[in-house]
């Protein structure tokens, strides 16, 4: 309609990265715009953004080993509100991501809940390995990356206490993997190896290896566990490794099948290799492994063969992950119960049929595992939306069989009780829906379709409009730089 002019909203959004060695914290802005015109359904999309303000990179505060400083955390964060220029009630959107062994300590979870709480409107999430890996892929710029040409792109993140791995293919997740390699898991004081992680004293114990606390901090041994290390990330990236050398493995083998082309680090290790953040920026010292494992993976012969990828963030990959966002609305074809919307920060699963049922019904016990291990590692009743993608045209018979398995595999969340949320790429969602609800499913049912999202989103679904269609917010944990 000509003489339309769209109205500019702009909304602030706050990440904050609580890692095993580091926190940060990134503020950003965001401008929303109506870009489908005043005859057409609503289409909100981000046309710009901002970061705001970069915090420093403070060591993340520890009361010990398996407690976080709560206290001083939330003092970092408020205080660098205060340098922002901001107040709680003023983030609308963003994340807290407690990252690497953090993720494991005590109080993980009363750490991201009180957060949560106090500092704005956050988007929360506790990332498993496997997720932390996808989100530091889009930050540093691998996942963009593999969209512009045809390589398989590895994404390696390391840190303090683990390397997280996510391979991709034309924006495609292929696989994932994680290892316990990280700077923080052999630590230095005056020269003396004053701590040893229990994945360290496994791998030393398992290779009759000696480093005791007091030892030289150039002992053979450290050598040796600095070489173990950047030979298995080699042998995984090959797909190479086996059980039998699974000191270092966290979790799963290798789980994509093609060969990985390009390879690129972000991460701590990534900030000791490439050094982007000014020495005015960061508020750490290193009296770790840090320096002295980036140095072995730069000089690793086998590494070499890859073709290297310098990431467009090192250590700030996560942190700036967190938080773009993006507004889209549902298709009509749907079927949602609204006693249990809206519905907020729901992570996405994708799995694709490729245009095949028979395939895609084999793969799909398979997958909803799988969904469930990344969403709800701890068990807490993590609730996840699964998005089905590429289904081919569908029988009635077919239709029954895929809402029988679905309601029999979503039997096996940890909290079974949980509405099952469905996102149809295609308009399947009112059927699906209605036949879910005709095979007596005990759980409540959103099933939506049309909204195209992808692994490592987070979505809320807003109640029913008029037009019997829902908004439905795409948090997608990347940002791109301009």
């Amino acid at each position: 309609m000509a003489g339309f002019s769209p109205k500019t909203e702009k909304i602030i959004s706050a990440g904050i990265d609580i890692g095993t060695s580091t926190t940060k914290l990134v503020i950003s802005e965001f401008s929303l715009t109506n870009v489908a015109g005043s005859m057409h359904v609503p289409r909100i999309e981000i046309v710009d953004k901002q970061v705001l303000y970069k915090s420093p990179i403070f060591s993340t505060p520890l009361k010990d080993h398996v407690t976080i400083d709560v206290a001083k955390v939330v003092g970092i964060v408020k205080s660098e509100y205060e340098q922002a220029g901001i107040v709680p009630s003023q983030i609308e959107t963003g994340a807290v991501i407690i990252t690497g062994e953090t993720a494991t300590k005590d109080n993980a979870r009363e750490m991201i809940d009180y957060l949560s709480n106090e500092a704005g409107e956050f988007l929360v999430a506790t990332a498993g390995p496997d997720l932390e890996g996808i989100i530091a892929a889009k930050g540093s710029g691998a996942y963009e990356f593999s969209g512009t040409n045809d390589k398989v792109t590895a994404n390696i993140d390391i840190g303090g206490g683990t390397a997280n791995i996510a391979v991709y293919k034309s924006q495609e997740l292929l696989g994932t993997c994680t290892l316990h390699i990280g700077g923080r898991l052999l630590e230095f004081q005056n020269g003396q190896v004053s701590s040893i992680s229990p994945p360290i004293q496994k791998l030393l114990t398992a290779h009759n290896q000696q480093l005791s606390i007091g030892d030289d901090w150039q002992s053979p041994a450290v050598d040796f566990v600095l070489t173990f290390m950047v030979q298995y990330l080699s042998s995984i990236l090959t797909r190479e490794a086996t059980d039998e050398e699974a000191s270092l493995l966290l979790g799963h083998l290798p789980n994509w099948q093609e060969e990985v082309e390009v390879i690129s680090f972000s991460g701590g290790i990534s900030e000791c290799m490439y050094q982007h953040e000014s020495v005015h920026n960061t508020q750490t010292e290193y009296s770790d492994m840090g320096m002295q494992l980036a140095e072995v993976l730069q000089n690793d012969e086998r590494l070499q063969e890859f073709t290297w990828l310098e990431p467009i963030e090192t250590v700030r990959a996560t942190v700036l992950g967190a938080g773009m966002q993006t507004t889209e609305i549902s298709g009509a074809t749907i079927q949602v119960s609204p006693t249990d919307l809206p519905m907020k920060n729901v992570p996405v699963y994708h799995f694709s049929f490729d245009q095949s049922f028979q395939i895609g019904a084999e793969r799909l016990e398979e997958k909803i595992t799988e969904a469930i291990n990344m969403f709800d590692a701890y068990h807490e009743g993590q609730n996840f939306a699964l998005y089905i993608s590429q289904l081919p045209h569908m029988s009635f018979q077919a239709i029954q069989q895929l809402a029988a398995d679905i309601i029999q595999m979503m039997e096996r969340r940890p909290n079974p009780d949980l509405p099952i949320v469905l996102i149809l790429q295609t308009d399947h969602a009112r059927v699906l829906g209605q036949t879910l609800m005709a095979l007596n499913v005990r759980q409540s049912v959103i099933c939506i379709d049309q909204i195209v999202v992808e692994h490592g989103d987070y979505i809320d679904i807003g109640r029913v409009l008029e037009s019997g269609v829902v908004p439905v917010v795409v948090k997608t944990l990347t940002f791109h730089s301009s």
